[in-house]
């Protein structure tokens, strides 16, 4: 019996190569070369996870709205780059030397090591070099200067319906909401609930956060390290009308939930490395 995971790579649309990784129970994972942007997540019934927009415009320079979007080196506007950084738009490739994995995180599993190297206009606006689903980014500095980022996994859940969903492991903890212009606030409730739009960064949070999905019967659970905060965003109805890649009613079929690291920037000195993980599991549920 064959227990090693399968890569297949191939060519969407725009000559972008795209990998497909499957595990040998069927389960997979889709990643685009594009963004270094996971686009699909699956079950081995072939059920999708993640949330990608029927109106996501998969064409450079476009993010694709869904999946899990790459925001780094800046979250949000944050900072003078643009939106979310550049890392969302830029072609990465295949890191064909890759720093060997810990065993338990290779046996039976397919994987794949990406790399963004920056180009001259990057240094220009940036002066510095089992049905489970985890990623893992190493960033080292490689010049000669330190330099700070922020970063997060922008990960879209492809949810039932937005009012039968409720987010565990944030209560107590101080968030920034970004539509009181991020003042900061403390979460009263035992688990987040969604009434309207939401756009907060939650902060220290702990290691696992749970999205419980009550008419699916599944939750979601959120496994990270070196990402000490947490990203909820839903735009709700107003916002969703005016996105020209997202469907009007779509946002009851989504929820951000990221593992982030924004509030304190990480600095890296000359030669310094900095590894974040973020790991994804199903967990069926009552």
């Amino acid at each position: 019996m064959d227990y090693n995971g399968v890569v297949e790579v191939s060519r969407d649309k725009n000559g972008i190569d795209e990998i497909l990784l499957r595990n040998p129970r069927g389960a997979s994972t889709r990643v685009s070369l594009y963004g270094g942007q996971v686009l699909s997540w699956r079950t081995d019934q072939g059920e999708e996870l993640l949330f990608t927009s029927s109106k996501a415009i998969f064409k450079p320079p476009n993010p694709v709205r869904g999946g899990i979007p790459i925001c780094f080196p800046q979250f949000g506007n944050r900072g003078a780059l643009e939106h979310h950084g550049f890392a969302r738009k830029k072609v990465w490739i295949i890191d064909d030397n890759p720093p060997p994995l810990q065993p338990n995180d290779s046996n039976g599993k397919s994987y794949v090591d990406l790399l963004l190297k920056p180009s001259e206009d990057d240094l220009k606006l940036w002066p510095h070099t089992e049905g489970n689903l985890a990623m893992v980014s190493r960033i080292r500095n490689i010049n000669c200067k330190p330099f700070s980022f922020s970063i997060a996994y922008h990960t879209y859940f492809s949810i039932s319906d937005i009012n039968e969903v409720r987010v565990e492991g944030l209560e107590t903890l101080d968030y920034l909401d970004n539509l009181c212009e991020r003042e900061r606030f403390t979460e009263q409730g035992d688990a987040l609930t969604f009434e309207s739009e939401v756009d907060r960064v939650y902060l220290s949070s702990s290691d696992v956060i749970a999205v419980f999905d009550h008419q699916r019967k599944r939750t979601f659970q959120i496994r990270k390290e070196g990402l000490p905060d947490v990203v909820v965003w839903n735009p709700w109805e107003k916002k969703a009308k005016a996105m020209a890649d997202l469907g009007d009613e779509e946002y009851k079929q989504m929820l951000c939930v990221d593992g982030a690291a924004i509030e304190k920037p990480i600095t890296l000195k000359p030669g310094e490395e900095w590894t974040g993980r973020l790991e994804l599991s199903l967990i069926p549920s009552s």
